[in-house]
């Protein structure tokens, strides 16, 4: 008689539309003791989140219909629930709109199980962190960043939402005001992958939270390009 799933176990939607892949990566998740949902599309994934929320969505971005950046548009709409997009090799500029538009990371098919289950540890681990700073908030600029509870309110005391790898980018910096941080060190405070020359998850993050710190992205005076290093938050920082 098969054992009754763990209720207190990350619950994690697979969204993919062939069976056969879905069924792998159900598989692998579940060995890896999480409780696991499986849909194929956009209408069985709200299906699947209205009857039971899930810790983090596993999504397929070439489905049929809606794909998976529409749905993680819609999803960043309304939730912070973890988003790894699965895509395929060629994919490059799909990975990176899907960055910009929220999604926490991605995986390539044809994908490691072994890396897919780190990235999802990894993911999982850092959304239930947070932060523990002695004294979490932040102000910069005119701006308040409370990095316990990830609230960022602007100048003009706006609440500014924030996606999860922003809030990680974000508090990368202002733990380290004034100096030179590379892409490396910053690659590692959000998404903990080893850093591979081609990718331009951080280039990404910056350009988008310049976009909603800075009073004109195209001329940073917040975040600045140290080139050919990486970048600088060039703001004071005052701690309360």
């Amino acid at each position: 008689m098969p054992s009754s799933p763990d209720l207190n176990a990350h619950h994690i939607i697979v969204v993919e539309d062939d069976e056969v892949t879905r069924a792998k990566l159900s598989g692998y998740l579940e060995a890896a003791g999480h409780r696991v949902t499986e849909a194929e599309d956009g209408p069985s994934l709200r299906t699947s989140i209205a009857r039971d929320p899930a810790d983090l969505i596993l999504l397929d971005i070439n489905l049929p219909g809606e794909d998976g950046l529409d749905l993680t548009r819609e999803l960043r709409n309304g939730s912070d629930v973890g988003i790894i997009l699965v895509t395929g090799r060629a994919d490059v500029v799909d990975r990176i709109v899907g960055l910009e538009i929220g999604a926490d990371d991605y995986v390539t098919k044809p994908f490691n199980p072994r890396e897919l289950l780190a990235r999802v540890k990894s993911l999982l681990r850092r959304m239930k962190s947070g932060s523990v700073v002695e004294y979490p908030v932040k102000r910069f600029a005119g701006w308040t960043f409370n990095t316990r509870t990830r609230k960022l309110v602007s100048p003009n005391g706006e609440h500014e939402r924030l996606t999860r790898a922003e809030y990680e980018l974000l508090n990368a910096f202002v733990e380290r005001p004034n100096i030179v941080l590379t892409r490396d060190r910053l690659l590692n405070s959000t998404t903990h992958r080893s850093w591979d020359p081609s990718d331009r998850t951080i280039d990404v993050l910056v350009k988008r939270l310049r976009g909603k710190i800075e009073p004109d992205p195209k001329k940073p005076e917040i975040i600045v390009t140290a080139h050919g290093e990486g970048y600088v938050f060039a703001a004071d920082i005052l701690e309360r």
